[in-house]
């Protein structure tokens, strides 16, 4: 069982040499592939890149950003039986993760998309929503002698099989943005067939994201825009709705739409 593990960068070298110092070169013997794929970086990324003489290691430059819209012409460059999609971001991790993310994916026969665990990270805004405002949605559960971490689930750093991948058409694209979640699209897919994602609570990697690290860029702030804008239009409808008669007691009964705090 061979692993391809593919990582996108963009601007932010400073990130990325901590990633492939203290997580890339951590990876066991079952890992045969390494991409790092450059979505036309303007900072010293390509010469860093180039520089780095690792076995297994493939760079791509591509001449334009395509930001997550990438990952499937990445992945579908590789050949390994699994695939971990890695953010660059993620700036340490325990030696030989990634034998111990395939070894609990294979044992999950429901389990389609199986990230690490997070280290709580004070400067990291993904793990403060793990271990802080959204603590409540997670639970840790015991499946086939493996502890998961069940709740929402992100790519970070997340394995899949290639058959799964392939089987439901892969990650896809976003037309409008280049950042976009990514991550919640395919488990979309993945559900659909039957699969879900968890969390292996036993093996916790170093997320680095947010202000603290780097700047954050005008596509993801457009993004967040966007997306928050939408959730509070969404929220609007409903209120609305709850306010007509017998849509309260039957949505309870029912449940077709969550009610806004």
């Amino acid at each position: 069982m061979s692993i391809a593990v593919v990582v996108l960068t963009y601007n932010r070298v400073h990130l990325l040499r901590q990633c492939v110092d203290n997580v890339l070169t951590r990876t066991s013997t079952q890992t045969t592939e390494l991409l790092i794929w450059n979505n036309a970086s303007t900072d010293s990324t390509a010469a860093y890149l180039d520089s780095l003489a690792i076995p297994n290691l493939r760079v791509v430059h591509h001449p334009s950003n395509l930001g997550l819209n990438a990952y499937d012409l990445a992945i579908n460059s590789t050949s390994a039986d699994y695939i971990v999609g890695l953010d660059e971001d993620v700036i340490a991790a325990p030696l030989d993760w990634d034998a111990r993310l395939l070894a609990a994916f294979v044992k999950l026969p429901d389990i389609g998309f199986l990230a690490a665990n997070l280290v709580d990270n004070p400067h990291d805004v993904t793990s403060q929503i793990m271990y802080r405002e959204d603590a409540h949605l997670y639970n840790t559960v015991e499946r086939e002698g493996v502890r998961l971490k069940l709740g929402p689930v992100g790519g970070w750093c997340a394995l899949t099989s290639r058959a799964l991948h392939t089987r439901v058409g892969g990650v896809g694209r976003n037309r409008r943005s280049v950042y976009w979640h990514w991550d919640g699209a395919y488990l979309q897919k993945l559900q659909t067939i039957g699969y879900g994602g968890a969390i292996l609570e036993d093996l916790a990697v170093t997320h680095a994201g947010g202000p603290f690290y780097s700047e954050v860029f005008p596509e993801k702030k457009r993004f967040y825009e966007a997306y928050y804008s939408g959730v509070a239009r969404r929220a609007r409808v409903k209120r609305l709705l709850l306010r007509v008669p017998l849509v309260r007691p039957l949505n309870t009964r029912y449940r077709w739409f969550k009610p806004p705090t």
